[in-house]
């Protein structure tokens, strides 16, 4: 699921007040293992709802003593509540974990390590390493998801601008996304976001060559020049006015712009799939292309874990719901009417759901995919990204001064970790 960057650092003084109580969690019905209880499943994503509560009772069918309500927060809210829920000691039993958070809530016991043996490699590596914390794995990959261009075909046909190939270059992106841009239709080529790094910076990071934290997790890579090439990839498309400026993107969001005809390539997730062949106007007008290789082609890859509250009172319960939702079974459910499942070997039913849309690109993109950048703390720096790169994106400071002092901001705050 989309990782918008403004994730709260008021999360890390909320879970180290809790840490100290927030453990193992006792089971109240482990004496009883046949009594009835009802596991709360906290979720972000309205679109996948659904699916999430046909799964919920797919379960109850082989567990009958087991009841599960699916608690929908949307994303804006998700981590904010959370963090409330976990401080007054009420958070779901099981809930979706992303990247940027895990470390901070496994650290703090906030969540519970996977009891026993499980098989983790029917998981793609990144993700099973993702969700892993001091050798112990915390939870199960649900799905996975990759980068693509969403473009929209009828605004390609009025140009008469051939649609993307799958071994396109920056410089065939640029070059499209001058010829779609009409100024006296408010139409851009395309749109330059900021706060969806997933989406935008970091894939053009990767492509340039460069890297935003190092393997170690000691160092920021945004004064390397490489790095920089990447931004600057997107602030060039502010300045020559092929992108719609910062402001004009917080006022109407780039997805609300495309959806809308004014943007006519958007850089959007495999997760998108469920809301533009449901959204009236997209339907039927939009496909995906792989992203444009720079220097190297890359994509960023990411996905959703299910794990278990460290405070639940009925862990045995929770695992095996966690444990059916990391399934085969689950997975093909999943791929028929949700994001692509983790599962290896169940995605074909996924691409198979929408056989109007190239669907395979998201796919054969895993085998050049870098993993999510993520730290103890990935929050704190992630503010800091917000903080010195709208300098760029608003044209207040040059792309690379903002990036160096982004730089040094950030290895401060990884060596506090």
């Amino acid at each position: 699921m989309r990782l918008s960057k403004r994730l709260s650092a008021l999360l890390l003084g909320g879970l180290l007040a809790v840490s100290a109580c927030s453990g193992g969690g006792d089971d109240k019905s482990a004496a009883d293992p046949n009594a009835k209880v009802t596991l709360s499943y906290g979720v972000w994503d309205a679109n996948q709802k659904p699916v999430m509560e046909a799964l919920a009772t797919e379960f109850t069918k082989t567990h009958p003593n087991i009841t599960v309500q699916v608690q929908l927060t949307p994303w804006a809210d998700y981590w904010t509540k959370l963090k409330a829920a976990v401080t007054g000691g009420a958070a779901p039993d099981v809930f979706w974990m992303n990247g940027p958070n895990f470390q901070l809530y496994a650290s703090n016991k906030v969540i519970a390590p996977m009891p026993g043996q499980a098989d983790l490699s029917v998981y793609p590596k990144p993700l099973t390493d993702l969700y892993t914390f001091e050798g112990k794995p915390y939870g199960l990959p649900k799905d996975m998801d990759t980068v693509g261009v969403w473009y929209n075909k009828t605004l390609f046909d009025a140009k008469k601008v051939p649609y993307p190939k799958d071994d396109w270059t920056w410089a065939d992106f640029k070059d499209a996304t001058a010829k779609l841009t009409d100024a006296s239709k408010g139409i851009y080529g395309t749109a330059a976001q900021l706060g969806s790094f997933q989406e935008y910076q970091y894939d053009t990071i990767a492509q340039a060559g460069g890297y935003v934290i190092s393997p170690d997790g000691k160092k920021s890579g945004y004064d390397d020049p490489k790095t920089i090439a990447g931004l600057t990839f997107w602030t060039d498309l502010i300045k020559n006015k092929q992108s719609p400026d910062l402001k004009t993107m917080t006022d109407t969001t780039p997805i609300q712009l495309f959806e809308a005809g004014k943007i006519a390539m958007y850089w959007g997730g495999s997760w998108n799939v469920s809301e533009f062949t449901a959204n009236a106007y997209t339907k039927g007008k939009v496909d995906v292309a792989p992203l444009p290789r720079g220097e190297k082609q890359a994509t960023i890859i990411h996905g959703v874990a299910n794990v278990v509250s460290g405070k639940t009172e009925h862990p045995d319960q929770a695992w095996e719901f966690v444990k059916y939702l990391g399934s085969k079974d689950a997975a093909e459910i999943l791929g028929q009417k949700g994001p692509i499942p983790a599962y290896n070997g169940t995605q074909t039913a996924w691409v198979k759901a929408h056989p109007e849309l190239k669907l395979q690109t998201f796919l054969d993109s895993v085998s050049y995919a870098v993993p999510f950048p993520v730290s103890k703390n990935t929050a704190a720096w992630n503010e800091a990204e917000l903080t010195y790169l709208t300098k760029a994106w608003t044209g207040e400071e040059p792309t690379d001064k903002a990036a160096t002092d982004l730089a040094q901001a950030m290895n401060s705050l990884l060596a506090k970790e």
